[in-house]
């Protein structure tokens, strides 16, 4: 377990890509409070910008203003409850926004200790002495039908349901996140994105781009630049969070 101090840093990137003709995506972060936030939104017309925004500000607003006794976990939990009342209720209570809902991936950091959040297909990376781990899983029709090994990487990246996401914030009355807890170590990268990023880029091509040192603002810059070379068919978001000793 580790034992050293450390604090982080962050900077953070989005396009909307080669493509759409709007950017979807949303992010925040606070690094005085320790949270960080990247959302995907799905829906007609501003639908998916409106879903991302609310989810955003709500998470950001709940972890930031959490009372001190209050564990991360259920912090964490509270946050996503409120965020996806506040995407739901308003689609209920305007027919042009129905059906609109936003993935999430989160991060809560005190001193050493980390929580990752999860709901939906954006994902959450670590690299660590330069090898590149992901830490959530996609809550997709595909990646399950993988984890079950029902389908193989391969069958995934080619089925036209790729896109089906089995999990996402506002579209149901309630939603359950997944919640990952570990420690951070000094030197330790972690990287939120949306599947604009990850769609385009492999695992071993993000690695190969962290693996560089320089700021973050200009490894958000590198990322989202591949993206787009390599097709920038969706919304291109990422948040780099650095554990310095």
């Amino acid at each position: 377990m580790a034992t050293a101090l450390v604090h982080f840093t962050a900077a953070a990137a989005t396009d909307r890509g080669r493509k759409r003709p709007s950017n979807e995506d949303a992010f925040g972060f606070s690094v005085e409070r320790g949270v960080y936030v990247v959302c995907d939104g799905m829906g007609g017309a501003a639908a998916g910008e409106i879903a991302s925004s609310l989810a955003v500000d709500e998470v950001l607003k709940r972890l930031s203003h959490r009372a001190a006794d209050l564990e991360a976990p259920l912090a964490a939990e509270q946050a996503i409850e409120a965020a996806n009342e506040a995407i739901f209720s308003r689609s209920q209570r305007n027919a042009r926004l129905n059906g609109m809902g936003t993935t999430l991936v989160g991060l809560l950091a005190e001193e050493s200790h980390v929580w990752v959040i999860n709901v939906g297909d954006s994902r959450c990376y670590r690299l660590r002495n330069l090898h590149l781990e992901q830490i959530t899983l996609d809550h997709s029709l595909v990646e399950e039908q993988v984890r079950l090994g029902r389908m193989t990487e391969a069958e995934a990246l080619r089925s036209p349901l790729r896109n089906v996401i089995t999990r996402a914030l506002g579209t149901q009355s309630r939603v359950t996140p997944d919640i990952f807890a570990m420690e951070a170590e000094p030197g330790d990268l972690f990287l939120l994105c949306s599947d604009g990023l990850t769609r385009e880029l492999t695992d071993a091509q993000i690695e190969s781009l962290l693996g560089i040192e320089l700021p973050l603002d200009e490894l958000c810059a590198r990322l989202v630049s591949a993206a787009k070379k390599a097709g920038g068919h969706d919304n291109i978001t990422c948040t780099l969070v650095r554990a310095e000793g």
